[in-house]
């Protein structure tokens, strides 16, 4: 997996042709899904595609998304994919408190290396953000599922969760986490809009998107990756920390200190993540 993962990109876990392909995309982290993207009828069989699948180590990180941790399918889900080669991570959806994270983590191989991912989908999952974030050592990631969400709060407009979204934010850099990607925007074909939010859910320090389709993957990549001019910035700030400690002057005057120079090398680690 490339240092600094951008993309996750889900497939219907009832459609193992389609998670075949998705593993040629260029995700950076495929997401076999079965939950939302497959129908009641379907799910069984979902299940059982899915451990065929994934007997054998795949080219590229492959996480699955089990059914909701209330629901009498979640417990014949982490029977099915416990001890697969090919599952690296569990994504765990309405995720509402700490112990949601901890029974599952108590039920699956995390010593050996799966890694949980919570998704807060309502209310309760953002009130609880921190303690889910810190709920385990086993968890690596939490972000929203922003379709849920905006039901449970009765939210119209994309601006009524920006509040959510810094919550999420604020409770994985508190907690130690990486940045949480964002939700995934539901309009395969309006690749603009796609930039647009992107650069909105940079703003607000996300870091990379979930996608539903191979389209959006180049455009949540070129919105994630550092601009030249961020580049040259960065490099002109570690060059100067280089030759000096504590707060330094660069040669247009600004003064940087080491936070600054943190994010530059970070900013510097994100352009080289393809040469890692």
């Amino acid at each position: 997996m490339k240092a600094v993962p951008l993309t996750w990109l889900y497939v219907p876990g009832d459609r193992p042709e389609v998670v075949s392909k998705a593993l040629a995309s260029g995700a950076d982290v495929i997401v076999v899904d079965l939950e939302d993207a497959v129908a009641p009828d379907r799910k069984e069989y979902a299940r059982t595609a899915t451990a065929e699948r994934l007997t054998d180590p795949q080219p590229v990180p492959v996480h699955v998304r089990i059914n909701a941790l209330d629901s009498p399918l979640a417990t014949p889900d982490l029977q099915a994919l416990q001890g697969l080669p090919g599952v690296s991570g569990l994504r765990l959806p309405k995720v509402t408190a700490p112990q949601d994270v901890v029974r599952v983590a108590a039920r699956t191989a995390t010593g050996a290396g799966l890694t949980l991912h919570a998704l807060l989908e309502s209310a309760l999952g953002i009130e609880h953000a921190f303690a889910i974030a810190t709920a385990h050592p086993a968890l690596h990631c939490i972000a929203l599922g922003e379709a849920d969400l905006r039901a449970d709060l009765g939210v119209r407009g994309d601006a009524g969760l920006d509040w959510c979204r810094s919550r999420v934010v604020v409770a994985a850099r508190a907690a130690g986490l990486a940045p949480p990607p964002q939700s995934v925007h539901p309009d395969t074909r309006d690749l603009d809009t796609l930039a647009v939010s992107c650069a909105h859910g940079r703003a607000l320090g996300f870091l990379g998107r979930s996608a539903i389709h191979p389209r959006q993957l180049p455009v949540i990549e070129r919105a994630y990756l550092p601009t030249p001019e961020e580049i040259e910035e960065a490099e002109q700030i570690v060059k100067a920390a280089a030759t000096d400690e504590g707060a330094l002057a660069l040669p247009d005057g600004r003064f940087v200190d080491a936070a600054v120079v943190a994010s530059a090398r970070r900013t510097l680690s994100l352009a080289d993540r393809d040469r890692l």
